[in-house]
Formats: C-alpha cells, sequence, structure tokens
C-alpha cells in the first residue's frame, strides 16, 4: 500500500514545497510514521523526502514537547548532531575545489600545532584522514572532553589529543570518533580566516538555501519553533534540558528541520550542484565524498533484519557507505540528549531521506527509513515497526541481565579497605584533567573539574569500587569507580567505567587513569 501512497507522491506533487508538504495524500505513510511514534515513544518527527531532483514531503508529525499542544511543523528545528559531519566534510571539499588545501597533505601544514601521542601519526595524518574514523583512537575517546558540556575551548580539546593513548595502529581499523572533526574545523579556520561557524553558515546554508537552519548546539536553547528534547529517564520518557556548548559544533552543531533537509539532499544528489545551476562543490568533489575510504567489518546482526544485510560496509568523507537492496545507500545517523536523526541518500534512485526526531530511539526512524525506501525500491512489504519492536525487546533483556549479573557477583560483605577520608583528594589524568573526590559526614563525593554536570556522590559498590551516581539523573551514565592501592596503603590510581550497557559510548571513562596528586 506504501508502495502505491509514493507513487501518487511522485505523480501529484505541486509546484511549491509547502503545497507538497500539505497536499500529499499520504494517509497511509502518515498513520505508518505515527505508529512508528507510538510504539517507541517518540512526540515528534520532521520528514524530508526527495526524488529525482524535487522534494517530495516536508512535513512534521506530532508535537515539539510532551504536554504542550504546539505541533511540530515542517520548520521546526531540532539537533541533527552527527549528520553535521558531512557539512564539515563539504566545507573542506570548497576549500580544496578552491586550491587552498588538499585531502592528502598533512594536518600539520595548515595547523602546526596539532599533534597526537604517537609522532608519526603526527607526521603522517592528513585533512582526509580526520573524517574517516581510522586514527588509531579507540571509539569515542577525548569525547569526555566535551560531553557533557566541559569548559574547555575547542583548541584545548584538539590540543589534548596529544596525550590520549592510541588503540590500535594508524589507519589499521575503524572507530568512530568525534574530536577529529574539532580538529577539522580548526583547519578550515586557519585556512578560510573564519571561524567554522561563519564559513558553514554564509558558504554552504546561505547557499543552499537552508535559511531556518543554525550552526550552534546552544541555539537549540533558544526558544521559537524548536523541538523539545526527550528522553527516557528512570523508565520515563520526559523533556530534558538541550546539549547547550559550542565547542565541538564541527562534530554536530547544526540545527534543521525538514524543509532545509530536503533543500541539503537535493543538492548532495545532484553532485553539489545547487538550485540555480551553480556549484556548491565540483562534480568528483561531492563524489569523493560518498567513496569508501574505510571499510567497517559487517557483522552478524539482528536475525530481524537478515533481509537487508550489507554486502559491503565502509565510511567515506562525513558519509557511511554501503548497499541496500542492490543499490548503494549513503547515510549517516545522528545522536545528542534527546535528538536522533538518521540522513539516507539512493544516488541511483535519486532518492533522498532526512527523519529528524526528539526522542532517542534509533529504532523508530530506521523503521521509517526502511518503509520509505521499500516503497520506492519496489521491495517486499516489511512490517519494520514490529522488527525493531523485537530488537529493542531483546536488548532490554540483555541489558536487565547483565545488572542481575552484577548484582549477583558483588560481594556486598566488603568493606573499602580504607577510611572514607583516605580516598578523598585531588587526581588528574593526563589527557582529561582534574578530578576530585570529596569527604564528608554524607560520604564521598566525585566532581570533574572541567565538567560541571559531572559531580555526584560516590556510593561504595564491593571492596575498593564505588559507583558514582551523578547528581543529574538526566545523563544516564553512572559509572564505577574503582581505587588501586600502592603496597603502602596509599592510592596509586582510579580507574572508571559505565555501569550500564546501555550507556552512551561518548562517556568514556573507560579511557580514563587518573592519578593522585601529591
Amino acid at each position: 500500500m506504501l508502495r502505491a501512497v509514493l507513487t501518487l507522491v511522485v505523480l501529484l506533487a505541486t509546484s511549491s514545497l509547502s503545497a507538497r508538504a500539505q497536499g500529499v495524500p499520504s494517509a497511509d505513510l502518515d498513520a505508518y510514521v505515527q505508529r512508528a511514534m507510538n510504539a517507541f515513544a517518540v512526540p515528534g518527527v520532521s520528514l524530508a523526502i526527495v526524488k529525482d531532483g524535487k522534494p517530495l514531503v516536508a512535513k512534521g508529525y506530532g508535537v515539539r514537547k510532551l504536554g504542550d499542544p504546539a505541533p511540530v511543523d515542517a520548520k521546526t528545528l531540532f539537533g541533527i548532531a552527527s549528520n553535521t559531519k558531512a557539512f564539515t566534510a563539504t566545507a573542506l571539499g570548497i576549500l580544496v575545489d578552491e586550491g587552498r588545501i588538499r585531502w592528502d597533505a598533512p594536518v600539520i601544514d595548515y595547523v602546526p600545532w596539532f599533534q597526537m601521542s604517537d609522532p608519526y601519526v603526527t607526521r603522517e595524518m592528513t585533512v582526509r584522514d580526520l573524517l574517516v574514523h581510522r586514527s588509531g583512537l579507540s571509539l569515542g575517546a577525548g569525547d569526555l572532553l566535551w560531553w557533557p558540556a566541559s569548559t574547555y575551548s575547542r583548541r584545548e580539546i584538539a590540543m589534548r589529543l596529544r596525550y590520549i593513548p592510541l588503540a590500535t595502529s594508524f589507519r589499521s581499523a575503524y572507530a568512530y570518533d568525534n574530536v577529529l572533526y574539532g580538529v577539522a574545523g580548526e583547519v578550515i579556520e586557519a585556512v578560510s580566516g573564519q571561524p567554522w561557524e561563519t564559513f558553514v553558515a554564509t558558504r554552504i546554508l546561505a547557499k543552499v538555501g537552508m535559511t531556518g537552519s543554525n550552526v550552534r548546539h546552544s541555539d537549540a536553547a533558544k526558544g521559537g519553533n524548536v523541538a523539545t528534547p526527550h528522553a527516557s529517564v528512570d523508565g520515563k520518557v520526559r523533556p530534558i534540558a538541550p546539549f547547550d556548548s559550542d565547542n565541538t559544533n564541527p562534530a554536530g552543531g547544526i540545527n534543521s528541520n525538514a524543509e532545509d533537509m530536503a533543500k541539503w539532499l537535493l543538492v548532495q544528489l545532484a553532485d553539489g550542484k545547487l538550485a540555480d545551476g551553480s556549484a556548491l562543490i565540483k562534480p568528483a568533489t561531492a563524489r569523493e565524498l560518498m567513496t569508501i575510504v574505510t571499510p567497517i567489518p559487517i557483522g552478524t546482526g539482528a536475525p530481524e533484519l537478515a533481509a537487508i544485510r550489507p554486502n559491503f560496509n565502509g565510511y567515506g568523507l562525513g558519509f557511511n557507505i554501503r548497499d541496500y537492496r542492490g543499490h548503494k545507500l549513503v547515510t549517516h545517523t545522528g545522536g545528542l540528549p534527546g535528538y536522533v536523526s538518521r540522513v539516507a541518500m539512493i544516488p541511483d534512485a535519486q532518492l533522498g531521506v532526512a527523519i529528524l526526531t526528539n526522542q532517542e530511539s534509533t529504532n523508530a526512524f530506521d523503521a521509517i527509513l526502511y518503509r520509505v525506501l521499500d516503497g520506492f525500491l519496489g521491495a517486499p512489504s516489511t512490517d519494520w515497526i514490529a522488527a525493531y519492536q523485537a530488537i529493542e525487546k531483546r536488548q532490554a533483556a540483555a541489558t536487565a541481565r547483565a545488572a542481575q549479573s552484577a548484582a549477583s557477583t558483588r560481594d556486598a560483605s566488603s568493606r573499602p579497605s580504607l577510611p572514607l577520608e583516605k580516598y578523598a583528594g585531588k587526581y588528574t589524568d593526563a589527557w582529561y584533567g582534574g578530578m576530585t573526590i570529596g569527604s564528608g559526614s554524607g560520604g564521598l563525593a566525585i566532581s570533574f573539574d572541567r565538567t560541571p554536570l559531572l559531580k555526584g556522590t560516590l556510593e561504595h559498590w564491593q571492596h575498593d569500587t564505588f559507583i558514582a551516581r551523578w547528581t543529574d539523573r538526566e545523563l544516564r551514565a553512572d559509572a564505577y569507580v574503582t581505587f588501586s592501592l600502592n603496597p603502602d596503603g596509599s592510592i596509586d590510581t582510579v580507574r572508571m567505567r559505565p555501569v550500564s550497557p546501555d550507556t552512551d559510548f561518548s562517556y568514556d571513562f573507560q579511557d580514563l587513569l587518573f592519578k593522585r596528586v601529591k
């Protein structure tokens, strides 16, 4: 049925975007999106679909905020998070086209102060390497420098990379990172003389016609026609505070809407050609963005997704590239507190889809995406909502088992090796910086010196391991804190790791090694 509806969308699309968004007879598509929202507790969705050089759908569903009737419409802004990375790659592509940088020139040619922990990597890392997740850093390494919002500047975050040990050899493995996109922003500023925000706003958004979009995380907190972020906190979906720090905008700072994302999809599918016929980037550069540089291993995957298991998978310049039902699929996801999104394009079908949401359910946007793609590709009808509900249920059960396993192996009768006041003091990690353990009548407290939200209490777990219970429960990132002692009973080091397997990977507590400041 959806296939027939999408055919009608193509045939009956009218001349203006607003008319298309309002006049398309898409009752079945609308019902499916609403069903997905209900199934995964998503308050609002913004959907854009383009086909054969024309926008077909740009509309909103649901509400901006639970308990408030204000609807999501085609102009409602959502944080697109890591879907910003393609804009940063495109910005570098503009500079490549102008002959001001080269993809394969060393980063230190443009920012001489840049340094990784390995001198060879520092010397050999290229502009291209900044974008393709093969630096040798582990998954999300260094994200605690900006997530949650820290007092570090963008430049300070980039300069602290020199202290982060590499997990693998250079260019040998895929591991997604955010911090190197911050370095890419520094390259753009060094070469153009403009901050990343100014360059992207004037050289990309303005030229594409994305007049409703903006380039700063902090803009999501300014009010107006903006979707409020939501998340499940203590088992209940509710509004949460938006991420409002701008020190990592090049990795995820753009806020956009259905109308503007439709324009972005059209430019990318047209090999960089703008609506007026001029070029945002050269066709060769546009194709380079969508070419695999770093292969990504293909896992077994969930059985419900066996029919769409890819045959190839990799990362290009700001995009993931794989196949879907025999077609090349260019895609990316984005995730921030309370916002998740998906952008997807099938170039040989001239088809593009963007789905923006204000709740942290990736299952919701994928269930919608695959139903839309299948409709245009003439694929067998699949109930993707039911498939992702089964996956979600299994994941929840696995999380519950992990918690039960941890509780069952805990020695609850054990006691700390030292009096609590002996754990108090100043600690420092080479790349993150300082942490403070305080002692008082209420027990131990913990606070990260450069991250105001990372403060809370230390609850004894067993032996010399405690659990950091963060005061702000919206973080959803409680962590084990384990103290190691020297032979004389003094504290040597402190290690951390997330308590729950569901903790966002950007809380890279496991990469920290705190040492006591004497």
